[in-house]
């Protein structure tokens, strides 16, 4: 038998050994961590400029499990890119990040300024358009003084975020120099995850309902050719919205980015011809020969308070399809929906948020009543007769005696009726008095409440 402190060194030893051996080959820990905030490989053209800034305080992958349940994993196969601007970013960023992006595990946030948001670093996408278009085209005029001088360098003119027409913002100069951000971000997004199957491209006043989209993504194969977005067209050329979303398969993404290597100077020069970035995109997806597939209703480019869930358009009905996305997304909008979305897929209940959950337990108050400042989006202009003296009094009750009418709105400073024969929540607007038929707009609802025999989804 061994003596004692020969057993111990046989016990000892053993033990020493194995340590030893793991502290040298121990392997990493396996925690995820956001692409945004990893170090670009040498040879890409995005470059990180400061190494404190790639540090960025996020919740470990355990809270973040607690948050969102399965869906971090379900969204371990998307790389999600938010495009801003630095005339928005430090007001329209952050609610992104403190609640839409807590359950996207790969995403980053792309600009024209590159800065440090809330411990998140944002990439100048610009840096990858050639040097000849940034010093011949008048865009980049803003984008050079913010490189040289920072936000100090805009002026009040610049800092306007001006309201949408239908060409756009189109007195905004950062506005137009949005429209060079679109190609650039295919390759900037495939030098982060070059390995994704999906890339979804959002405004920074864009929501995602996240389990909606992994939900139609698992229906649809990543290696063919797929471009999703809301209808919009311009002249021949029809297009993703941009502000409802877009999605890209990874097959596509590959062929656009060959494509942009072999023609960058050509597609820059498409790109200086065209007044929106979604619409040039659609164009060097036309040249490989990708179409779009119409995904309204399920993104939209209203908010839920803005949308008629109950009239047709293009041959479709709202009411029975998903919800993807939503456009025009305040940051107090984004909270709301966010509450609601977790609340709503939190008892486990709930696969698919369609757009009747969101009428009839977001959108809905089955106390609509008269209202002032506020609009209901009401279309109709209503004419009175010779004599009459228009009011919401008046207006209102030209509503009563159509039995189509369900809403009506009065704008006291034009002296302007109308009326809708559908209806809407509305937003607020000063000077406007609104109202609704409330047993007409109950039965409406009524009649839609048990309309939907399945899911309605758009596959192509």
């Amino acid at each position: 038998m061994f003596s004692s402190p020969r057993r111990w060194l046989f016990i000892v030893i053993p033990i020493l050994t194995f340590s030893f051996i793991y502290y040298i080959f121990r392997l990493p820990e396996s925690n995820p961590v956001p692409v945004n905030t990893e170090t670009p490989r040498p040879e890409d053209p995005i470059v990180v400029a400061d190494e404190k800034q790639q540090e960025a305080p996020y919740q470990s992958s355990e809270i973040n499990e607690d948050k969102c349940g399965h869906l971090l994993h379900k969204l371990d196969d998307v790389m999600v890119i938010l495009k801003t601007g630095a005339t928005e970013s430090l007001e329209k960023v952050p609610i992104h990040l403190r609640t839409t992006f807590q359950c996207v595990p790969h995403f980053a946030v792309f600009s024209d300024y590159e800065e440090t948001i809330e411990g998140v670093r944002t990439y100048d996408v610009l840096q990858n358009v050639t040097s000849e278009t940034q010093a011949n085209q008048p865009e980049f005029g803003i984008y050079r003084r913010l490189q040289e001088v920072g936000r100090e360098g805009l002026t009040d003119a610049e800092w306007g975020d001006n309201e949408n027409g239908p060409l756009g913002k189109v007195n905004n100069p950062g506005w137009k120099l949005d429209k060079w951000k679109f190609l650039p971000m295919i390759d900037g997004a495939l030098d982060l995850m070059p390995d994704a199957k999906w890339y979804v491209f959002l405004e920074a006043d864009t929501y995602m309902v996240w389990p909606n989209l992994v939900n139609w993504l698992s229906h649809l194969d990543h290696e063919r050719h797929h471009y999703l977005g809301s209808p919009m067209q311009i002249g021949d050329v029809l297009f993703g919205y941009g502000g409802a979303g877009i999605v890209l398969s990874s097959y596509t993404m590959q062929m656009l980015s060959e494509h942009r290597g072999r023609s960058q100077t050509e597609l820059e020069e498409m790109t200086a011809a065209e007044w929106a970035g979604d619409c040039a995109l659609a164009r060097a997806l036309q040249d490989v020969r990708v179409d779009l597939t119409w995904a309204w209703p399920m993104m939209m480019t209203s908010r839920p308070w803005e949308i008629d869930h109950f009239s047709e358009g293009y041959g479709r009905q709202p009411w029975c399809y998903p919800v993807i996305s939503y456009h025009h997304m305040q940051p107090d909008d984004i909270e709301t929906m966010w509450k609601f979305d977790r609340q709503f897929f939190a008892s486990g209940k709930n696969a698919l948020m369609l757009h009747a959950d969101v009428y009839q337990k977001l959108v809905y108050n089955d106390t609509f009543n008269a209202r002032d400042d506020w609009d209901n989006l009401s279309a109709v202009k209503i004419d009175f007769a010779e004599g009459t003296i228009p009011s919401i009094e008046t207006c209102a009750e030209v509503c009563i005696r159509n039995e189509e009418c369900l809403q009506y709105s009065f704008d006291e400073n034009e002296g302007v009726c109308k009326h809708a024969s559908t209806t809407f929540a509305g937003l607020a607007k000063n000077g406007t008095s609104s109202g609704w038929i409330r047993p007409r707009v109950s039965k409406l609802l009524k009649a839609f409440q048990s309309s939907c025999e399945g899911v309605e989804y758009i596959f192509a």
